[in-house]
């Protein structure tokens, strides 16, 4: 056993405990008023135990850990260290950049306590071993987060917060239905997620569970038609909040189905069609983004376009019964946590400079926004190789070459809104350029540093034929933006929450007159005395029946 597995099963189990317990340690210090500025500064350091522990499994071995007192259990295996990894370093740069707004601002508190919460279920999503700690730390992900949304309580904020939580309620509630239909297929009356997903192909419930755990977690990855809130959310969200949902909470729903599919079993129905889905999402998201304006909200389209991509990856797997998919897509959507979160922080630092200190930070905007269509020698090269293999040669893999070309152009549009994007008027603080600059760098790097963990082969990745295979889908992708610039951005402009909005208004042009036919009904019920006794014997039927059947 190598040094790094034997510190891996020594040290692991309670750095585990730890990658949970540390944000949550933090928020009960900032509690103290007195000890408030201390916990801002620790606020940073809160995600280190999941990094170490991350890095651990990554370079050793996986490992497990629980808390027997409160029945919950904790595992790291390769999949979730990689999503860890990445979602650490996102929180920790974040942490920096959103201190200088933790002091003198509206709600500073309330913040930084949505802030702290979100962070303990974003690393607890990844470790969570049970039925039951999985739920817990998911909706500690997913609720507090609205206060990370909805900070200005201004009415489009508060909007976008309600649009969240309706979708993120939703979700969990589907998600907790379809937790009963595991643990009720599991024959060993076991709540350990590995255990219930091994009987799941036998249960009974299957395809109900199946179908509620792509609805449950294809609300939280965005997947078209349940992307509503997420360019909501994320154009109304403080930069440093955007990032962090953006890049690391929204993988939640990513883990959930690395987690919770049975990637092992051959099921080609539902994988073929989540991979029909998440494709339909990849190209949905780049169609509706070239037609916004606001950096944030591009940004908030792309990431609805990526999880498709990886929603399609884990389709394929499923239905090919390939388990290495679990790895792959979680290797992309790691690279895909880093990058995105750096282009947010990207807008805030482009916004807060002027004249020459501007162009520095555009350029690395831009090599970050090309790394996610591909560009060679980037993190999304690699990304785009690690999942090949499931994707295949064939009709996949050709979708998938027309997704990176759609990106490409999606990216090049969003630089060129940044580009032309005001200045907020708000100083550029160096805490804030310098932990921009280290995650962009982590950004560049990570990747390069992981890539074999996955079993892919540097050399591999710097071949002509892997350059090129890299280089021509972005060519199109450059082409079909310079026709839309050279026509005028000809694409007509579509609401940011493209269903959500349309939805909206439809309800709202329906509500008058279906609010009169409802008066009408009930006027011409009233006038027939006889209807309200016919109801009063239905119901008192309904509860005899239900009586007599206890």
């Amino acid at each position: 056993m190598s040094a790094l597995a034997a510190a891996a099963q020594e040290f692991g189990p309670g750095l585990l405990v730890a990658a949970l317990a540390a944000p949550l340690v933090v928020l009960a210090v900032f509690l103290s008023p007195k000890l408030r500025f201390a916990a801002l500064a620790m606020a940073p350091l809160a995600p280190l135990p999941a990094l170490a522990a991350a890095i651990l499994a990554i370079g050793g071995a996986p490992f497990a850990g629980e808390l027997p007192g409160l029945r919950m259990s904790f595992r790291l295996d390769l999949p979730g260290a990689i999503l860890l990894a990445a979602a650490a370093l996102v929180w920790i740069a974040a942490s920096v950049f959103a201190r200088a707004d933790w002091t003198g601002r509206p709600n500073a508190e309330r913040f930084a306590v949505s802030w702290l919460l979100t962070m303990a279920g974003s690393l607890g999503v990844f470790v969570a071993a049970d039925l039951l700690t999985f739920y817990l730390v998911y909706a500690l992900v997913s609720v507090p987060a609205y206060y990370l949304i909805a900070d200005d309580e201004d009415a489009g904020s508060s909007r976008a917060g309600g649009v969240y939580l309706a979708f993120t309620l939703i979700g969990e509630a589907v998600l907790l239905i379809a937790f009963v239909m595991l643990a009720a297929g599991e024959p060993g009356g076991s709540l350990d997620i590995r255990a219930v997903v091994a009987a799941l192909p036998a249960s009974p419930w299957r395809d109900a569970a199946l179908a509620l755990l792509i609805l449950g977690f294809g609300m939280k990855i965005a997947l078209a038609p349940l992307n509503g809130w997420m360019p909501l959310a994320y154009a109304a969200a403080p930069i440093p909040a955007a990032a962090v949902l953006s890049g690391a909470a929204v993988k939640a729903g990513v883990i959930g189905l690395i987690r919770f599919l049975p990637l092992g079993a051959a099921l080609p129905g539902w994988g073929e069609a989540l991979a029909w889905a998440g494709f339909v999402s990849a190209f949905y998201g780049v169609a509706i983004g070239l037609t916004q304006r606001d950096p944030k909200t591009i940004l908030a389209y792309s990431s609805i376009s990526q999880m498709g991509v990886i929603a399609a990856v884990l389709g394929l797997g499923l239905a090919g019964a390939d388990q290495h998919a679990a790895s792959d897509a979680a290797f992309y959507a790691a690279n895909h946590v880093l990058v995105k979160a750096a282009l947010f922080l990207s807008v805030g630092v482009a916004a807060a400079l002027t004249g020459r200190g501007r162009s520095p930070a555009l350029i690395v905007a831009a090599a970050l926004a090309l790394s996610l269509g591909g560009l060679p020698l980037t993190g999304g090269a690699l990304a785009k190789l690690a999942v090949k293999g499931t994707l295949g040669d064939g009709v996949a893999g050709a979708v998938a070459a027309a997704s990176a070309a759609a990106t490409t152009a999606l990216m090049l549009h969003f630089f060129i809104r940044l580009a032309r994007s005001d200045n907020d008027g708000k100083a550029a603080s160096p805490q804030r350029i310098l932990s921009w600059l280290a995650l962009a760098f982590a950004s560049m790097l990570v990747p390069w540093l992981m890539f074999p963990a996955v079993g892919g082969d540097l050399a591999d990745a710097l071949a002509t034929a892997t350059l090129w295979d890299a280089i021509w889908p972005m060519l199109i992708g450059a082409a079909l933006a310079a026709g839309l610039w050279a026509l005028g951005e000809p694409l007509p402009r579509i609401p940011a929450g493209d269903i959500v909005v349309a939805q909206g208004a439809a309800f709202r042009a329906s509500a008058p007159p279906l609010g009169a036919a409802f008066e009408r009904l009930d006027w011409r019920l009233r006038q027939w005395p006889a209807a309200g006794l016919s109801l009063l014997t239905i119901a008192l039927a309904l509860a005899a029946a239900g009586f007599a059947s206890r």
